[in-house]
């Protein structure tokens, strides 16, 4: 296939390109500057403008990016260029895969739809949560109608926290756990959304090359866990103790609503979609993501 890719530098891009490439696609990455490669197309989003013939004889559309949800607290103006770095360059790759009659569309977006659902699994058929982050994924998923309107696959990837080697979630708490610094958050019993890099991008290639999948899916790991399993597992791997308690009040006070939503809440939620459609998971528990993640050079 040949496939337009938005949002391909960051963690989960990169390694889609060089697995879509490895698998045989031709790939074709949007860039925010003057493109300095073959495989580079340019584009600016809030201007509404990409580049001449970049469509041209292409099969799909893959819509990653946005800015960094857990990067710093949410104040006004960051909950603004949350939205709008998710829903302007959406809407206009969805209006451009609808005027150029590409079949698919591929867009991001996040397990947090849900919202805090308690000790409660919920699946692809569950409603929208209440929240910051669930009113950001609606959004976000609702600025792809201009495909989904014009007859287009539209798959609404909803991607739990990504655990890869390098950078990301345990990027940032691999050292301190190393430190002996670990420990986990509040109560623990809170769900802790995960999924493994090598399942991120063999998800998404298999949601590509499958016809018959549409609609939203999961992106998350098959064994839900919270955050108290996660951190058990993060220092088993480590073979480090994690003897602290991080309360949920100090995070609270630090980091306001992010602390609230993206940490001490969340969803239990089962990757049903890709279960139904037979997707063969490389990581079937969080021991075995995060034990692949630290072993990978």
């Amino acid at each position: 296939m040949r496939v337009v890719v938005a949002g391909s530098s960051g963690l989960i891009g990169t390694a889609l390109v060089a697995d879509l490439r490895h698998a045989g696609h031709e790939v074709l990455r949007l860039v925010r500057r003057a493109p300095a490669a073959p495989d580079e197309r340019g584009w600016d989003p809030p201007a509404g403008r990409i580049d001449d013939g970049t469509f041209d004889a292409v099969d799909a559309v893959i819509n990653l990016g946005g800015a960094g949800i857990g990067d710093r607290p949410w104040s006004g103006a960051r909950k603004q260029l949350l939205r709008d770095s998710r829903n302007v360059p959406t809407e206009v790759l969805a209006t451009a895969v609808a005027r150029h009659g590409i079949p698919t569309l591929l867009s991001a977006s996040g397990i947090h739809f849900y919202g805090d659902t308690g000790t409660r699994l919920v699946d692809e058929t569950a409603p929208a949560g209440t929240g910051f982050l669930a009113e950001v994924c609606r959004d976000w998923e609702a600025a792809t109608a201009p495909a989904a309107e014009a007859g287009a696959r539209v798959v609404l990837m909803r991607s739990a926290g990504v655990l890869a080697p390098h950078g990301g979630l345990l990027g940032r708490l691999r050292p301190l756990f190393s430190l002996m610094l670990g420990g986990r958050i509040g109560s623990g019993e809170q769900a802790f959304p995960w999924i493994s890099l090598d399942d991120e991008v063999g998800a998404m290639r298999f949601l590509l090359e499958n016809d018959a999948v549409a609609g939203p899916v999961n992106l998350a790991g098959p064994e839900p866990a919270s955050n108290a399993q996660f951190t058990s597992a993060l220092a088993e791997v480590l073979h480090r103790p994690a003897p602290f308690v991080v309360p949920a009040a100090v995070l609270r006070k630090v980091l306001g609503q992010l602390a609230e939503e993206l940490v001490l809440t969340g969803p239990y939620a089962v990757p049903a979609v890709l279960q139904k459609h037979g997707y063969p998971f490389r990581h079937t528990t969080i021991r075995d993501a995060l034990q692949a993640a630290v072993e990978r050079p």
